[in-house]
């Protein structure tokens, strides 16, 4: 039988490492010929299976696309663009399809969080139904490290290190200016309904080096009252601290202390800006001197300090998605298993896609302290092996020395259909 092609997409926001789960689809495809045809990439996400704007990746040396294992971003485009149910927009669906078939794409390779496992699941229900023959495999990703089944997410062992160093680096710069100056330095981090994110910031304390930190996670009701007089307690004990927040953390009411009413492409309420409210908080209801400052896009695009245990799970999934699809998978996420701690050891599984769509991974109980503003040791155990090692990128003339892609367009076969 002649070689089908195949689909990849990036999808939702990117890391400093899904580009290396991107390597480890095309190369691995590339090296089975005789099962896959082309690999085509989406431009822009899903949205390029939409509009039919498709790159051929083939055009790339095999230099260029093992160079995305040390680049940041998403080499070709993502987006945040939820398909909707079947039911309401029937016509999305239809479309993709027409676009698979026009280009005889059997294999679809969608990389993104929990999302985009949904629709990856739709997509492979549908053709399903309608008796077109699709193997859709999702390949995890998502800095947040909420995707259900697999032990960790690709993307977040490398936020994870960005946010420990960083928060190490900034409060030992406190510390040194505290007696005059600034006393409390708050850092805000991502993560909408899990503290994951936050939860690194604690691993910059070490027994060897112990920092004042106060951890704000969205699994733990802010206690305004509460945390003011623990700020005070420990500047008083210390004469400094810092304060990671995450970016999901909410009041008794429930209600995002960032949120101002304004909502995503997914129909999540965007956030940001938590930072500043916890600041002023700490300056009407303490008078003590205070910095903020939000990582944003920083701690997911910090290629320079990824962690090199990251980089390897990264790759390793989206090898791991191509040879699924060969052995026949469908509608299944390659997993990443914990085999143990130490010495630390893992190993690809795999779960099926309708246990992993629309389900969040919360931090457990037991990986908070009792106070509600630090991480157990269970955590740390659990924290450590995945933001060890380095993975340096190559350097030129001082700066980090990336690919760009010539990520040449795919004649287009039928007209056009899909608006942004």
């Amino acid at each position: 039988m002649k070689p089908r092609n195949a689909f990849y997409a990036q999808s939702g926001g990117v890391t400093a490492v899904i580009n290396a789960s991107a390597a480890g689809v095309i190369e691995t495809a590339r090296k089975h010929k005789s099962k896959i045809g082309k690999v085509f990439a989406g431009r822009n996400g899903i949205i390029g299976a939409l509009a039919e704007d498709l790159i051929d990746t083939g055009k790339e040396s095999a230099r260029a696309i093992a160079a995305l294992k040390h680049t940041p971003g998403g080499a070709f485009g993502s987006a945040r663009y939820k398909l909707k149910p079947f039911e309401k927009d029937p016509a999305q669906y239809e479309r993709l399809l027409e676009v698979f078939r026009a280009h005889d794409i059997g294999y679809f390779f969608y990389n993104g969080g929990g999302d985009s496992a949904d629709t990856c699941l739709k997509v492979s229900q549908l053709a399903g139904k309608l008796g077109y023959p699709l193997q859709a495999i999702h390949v995890p990703k998502t800095v947040d490290n909420d995707l259900p089944i697999t032990d960790n997410c690709p993307g977040f062992g490398s936020v994870a290190k960005y946010v420990a160093v960083s928060t190490r680096e900034a409060t030992l710069d406190v510390a040194s200016m505290a007696l005059t100056s600034t006393k409390v330095f708050i850092v805000e981090v991502m993560g909408r309904h899990a503290g994951w994110i936050a939860a690194a910031g604690g691993m910059a304390s070490t027994k060897e080096l112990e920092l004042p930190i106060l951890i704000l996670f969205p699994e733990v009701p802010f206690d305004q009252p509460k945390f003011l007089a623990r700020v005070d307690e420990t500047v008083k004990k210390h004469g400094y601290c810092s304060v990671v927040v995450s970016e999901g953390v909410k009041g008794p009411d429930g209600k995002f202390l960032s949120d101002q009413g304004l909502r995503d492409a997914f129909g999540h309420a965007q956030l940001g800006g938590v930072a500043p409210v916890i600041a002023s908080m700490v300056k009407s209801g303490l008078d003590l001197k205070y910095h903020w400052a939000v990582a944003d896009y920083l701690q997911r695009a910090a290629r320079h300090i990824a962690s090199k245990t990251d980089v390897a799970q990264s790759y390793a999934m989206g090898r791991a998605a191509v040879e699924l699809a060969l052995k026949g998978h469908n509608a299944v996420m390659p997993t990443i298993v914990r085999v143990s701690n130490r010495p630390y050891k893992w190993k690809v599984g795999t779960a099926p896609l309708d246990k992993v769509a629309n389900v969040e991974k919360m931090m457990p109980a037991d990986f908070i302290t009792a106070d509600g503003f630090g991480i157990t040791e269970k955590c740390r155990q659990y924290l450590a092996p995945l933001i060890q090692g380095e993975d340096y990128p190559p350097y030129r003339n001082g700066l980090p020395d990336y690919v760009r892609l010539k990520n040449t367009a795919v004649p287009k076969k039928l007209a056009a259909g899909f608006k942004v």
